[in-house]
């Protein structure tokens, strides 16, 4: 609560609003704070301590304290050109947040009450301010709109040790986390290393953007430990720690400083490089922190460096390039391009690196030649190589995080999402199913994930049927994403093992070559949609493969399915079936089907039959000829008697015909078929090794789930054989009577009712003894 001024006569009027406003009886004024010299703007309580922050015109922010009894002034924090319009406390550190109409948003610290940080915008005055509850989020509201910003970076300094150990900073202490070391639920044990000196102009405070950026751990020395500790204070330092590594604690020597760009890189035992901020040029130092060596640059605008992998190397950042460069060759090894790259994770046998950019992670050998690139929608915020001992993933999984999803990247270029995350994380450690990363409080944590579906895919890449056909068995994989993974890789008789729809089996089987599976799955359709149209064309797609591989028996059965009259003619004329080829003239004959009459008849080599179907649709003159051709002198004679009936004449029909040359005409006869048995020998469909190692494995449950299978190809032959039993013209008359078709029988899964199926008659009704007289 505030004023204005600071006479009795100002306090009095504040109780009158305060009367006006709230009520004499509810609200009693507590304190009345008097030190502004001009209006009061803003107020804000510190959400845990009796602390009071108030904004005024007189261009100053005022802290008060409060007791049971009384305020008082504590400071003033001066430093606004012009109206401080809104003030608040940070809810996470000892901040307060101001900002004015002077164009500029100032951050001080509460304790040493010293400013020490500035954001400033041109053209726009501010006037309000507001802090999220739980995030390092502050918002400002300015003349033409609104800002949502953080004063600082979150990400914790980190840097991976020899074996399972990880160093980080907290705060003002170096820690090493020592995973081997973790029981129960916790990730490991917190070992301090060393406090940390400030550094800089704002040495004295805890200033904003003073924390360390970068760490480096030197892997090339065995026998101490030593760590690069690179901040952004004054453009850019760095500090050296080394310790003991059997007592990492009780021996630290005193760092030593200097100026740099970026991060620093360990380059050997005792060695380490630097970016020179100024000139640009890679400086090597040994560890007493003397220049040994000036190496300029082998590309232009280089503004960072990272470890290179190997003794002797780093990676450059110019621009949007990465190159590897070798330190004492002076060569480039490599390039690649990645845009905005901010880290960069070498896998644990440095055979693979991930470059982690803003928006896209690349993979590449440890050449720098590139392996595969992603990219996605959100922020890359952290990235690590799974090291688990077995399984196969070891620095061939990169898993990655970003602001709300935990995903996965393999060197194929495969990617998919883990899991989601509440608060952003920095992954340190992938090892199976557990997730090693520090929060933004630099506090270690251990997240549960599931790599199954990566390490389906990893496995699947590598060739390693037999874990894939375990993952299939016994792990929760499904989901369409999988089975269109599946199929575009070139397996979709794996993806068979995830599908339950009938439509989606049955593409997968057709596309796998599996007859079986195929007509598994037609039956069930068919018995979903029933006879229509849509199940006509799944029996014309199963027939076009089984004719492919030769498989005769279930052509025929999909020709019946479909009532596809000419091909099934056709199939029986090329494998010498006559017998069934009769019975296709007489339903023919049945169906009024004049050109199905004459095919079937011109197929079996019946010449009486054509000259029949011939004078039955009115091509006398034709008819005649026929006749005579093939010897039918009575029915020529016939026939003749016809045509002079109806005025006609059949002088000059037979010189039209030459006889005696190839072109004349003849009797036409059936070919005589080839092979003569259950079946033909059926083209090879090649299994891949999947296929093999499922039927090797699956043992009994393989072999019921391929019994109605193996039922309906003893079906189809049964049928094919016992075609008389089946097949009756006065049973087919039975069921034209009722709806106009021939009895399907109870054929749901056995294949072979032959032509039981195929009566179609169409409108034309026709009485059982018409069937008799046919048959």
């Amino acid at each position: 609560n505030g004023n204005r001024g600071g006479t009795s006569a100002a306090a009095a009027t504040a109780l009158n609003v305060q009367a006006e406003l709230f009520g004499t009886n509810d609200v009693v004024v507590k304190y009345v704070l008097e030190g502004h010299d001009r209006g009061v703007n803003w107020a804000a309580f510190h959400p845990t301590l009796p602390l009071l922050a108030s904004a005024a015109d007189d261009r100053q922010v005022k802290l008060w304290r409060m007791s049971e009894t009384k305020a008082w002034e504590v400071d003033t924090l001066r430093g606004h050109a012009n109206n401080v319009s809104c003030c608040l406390f940070h809810p996470k550190q000892e901040l307060v947040v101001s900002n004015s109409e002077d164009r500029s948003i100032r951050v001080w610290d509460v304790s040493k009450r010293v400013g020490v940080q500035t954001f400033r915008r041109e053209g726009d005055r501010f006037w309000i301010l507001a802090a999220h509850r739980s995030q390092n989020l502050l918002a400002a509201g300015h003349d033409s709109g609104m800002i949502v910003f953080k004063l600082e970076r979150e990400r914790p300094a980190s840097a991976h040790g020899p074996g399972d150990k990880l160093y980080y900073v907290r705060g003002r202490e170096l820690f090493c986390h020592d995973y081997s070391r973790a029981t129960g639920g916790s990730s490991g044990v917190d070992v301090p290393i060393a406090s940390l000196r400030r550094v800089g102009q704002q040495a004295q405070t805890d200033g904003i953007g003073s924390g360390p950026r970068f760490l480096s751990y030197n892997m090339h020395n065995p026998t101490e430990g030593n760590i690069l500790v690179c901040s952004e204070v004054d453009g850019g330092c760095y500090e050296l720690i080394t310790f003991s590594l059997t007592n990492a604690g009780g021996s630290v020597t005193d760092g030593k400083r200097g100026s740099c760009l970026g991060p620093g890189v360990f380059l050997g035992r005792n060695r380490f490089a630097v970016l020179d901020r100024h000139k640009r040029e890679i400086v090597v130092k040994n560890l007493n922190n003397e220049t040994t060596k000036r190496v300029s640059a082998p590309v232009p605008n280089v503004d960072c460096l990272y470890d290179g992998g190997a003794s002797g190397r780093i990676i450059l950042r110019a621009d949007d390039r990465a190159v590897l460069f070798e330190v004492q060759s002076r060569r480039v090894i490599g390039e690649l391009t990645a845009p905005k790259i901010k880290n960069v994770v070498w896998s644990p046998d440095g055979s693979k690196v991930a470059l982690l950019c803003k928006y896209g992670v690349v993979i590449a050998n440890r050449q720098l030649e590139q392996l595969c690139s992603i990219s996605d929608t959100v922020r890359i915020k952290s990235g690590a190589w799974d090291v688990s001992p077995t399984g196969g993933t070891n620095s061939n999984l990169f898993v990655y995080t970003t602001l709300h999803h935990v995903k996965y990247c393999l060197p194929t270029g495969d990617t998919g999402t883990i899991r989601t995350l509440d608060n952003p994380i920095y992954a340190t450690r992938i090892v199976k199913d557990s997730l090693f990363c520090l929060d933004r409080e630099a506090r270690s944590r251990v997240i549960s994930i599931d790599t199954t579906e990566a390490r389906f895919k990893l496995a699947l890449a590598n060739k390693k049927y037999g874990q894939v056909m375990h993952m299939v068995k016994h792990s929760r994989l499904c989901g369409r994403a999988i089975v269109a993974y599946l199929q575009s890789k070139g397996f979709p008789e794996v993806a068979l093992h995830f599908v339950r729809d009938p439509q989606t089996r049955f593409r997968l089987a057709l596309a796998c070559g599996n007859i079986e599976a195929a007509m598994e799955s037609a039956f069930s359709l068919e018995q979903q949609q029933g006879a229509d149209g849509k199940s006509r064309d799944v029996w014309g797609e199963l027939g076009s493969e089984a004719l492919r591989q030769g498989n005769h028996q279930v052509v025929e059965m999909s020709y019946q399915r479909k009532k596809d009259f000419d091909r099934l003619s056709f199939l029986y004329m090329l494998t010498g079936d006559n017998e069934k080829l009769r019975k296709m003239l007489k339903i023919s004959n049945m169906r009024n089907d004049i050109m199905g009459r004459y095919h079937n008849a011109l197929l079996l080599g019946d010449a009486a039959e054509r000259v029949a179907v011939l004078e039955a649709s009115g091509n006398l003159p034709l008819a005649y000829i026929s006749a005579n051709l093939h010897g039918l002198d009575e029915v020529a004679e016939r026939i003749k008697v016809a045509i002079e009936t109806q005025e006609g004449s059949v002088e000059g029909l037979m010189e039209k015909v030459p006889v005696g040359t190839k072109k004349g005409g003849r009797l036409l006869q059936p070919p005589t078929p080839i092979v003569r048995a259950s079946n033909w020998p059926t083209l090879e469909i090649k299994k891949t090794t999947l296929e093999d190692l499922s039927a090797a494995d699956a043992g009994d449950e393989y072999e019921e789930e391929s019994a109605p299978a193996a039922a309906a190809d003893t079906g189809a032959s049964a049928g094919a054989a016992a075609w008389d039993d089946d097949f009756g013209m006065e049973d087919a008359g039975a069921g034209i009577g009722g709806d106009d078709d021939f009895d399907l029988g109870d054929d749901d899964m056995g294949w072979g009712d032959d032509l039981d199926g195929l009566g179609d008659i169409g409108g034309d009704d026709i009485a059982p003894d018409q069937v008799d007289d046919m048959a």
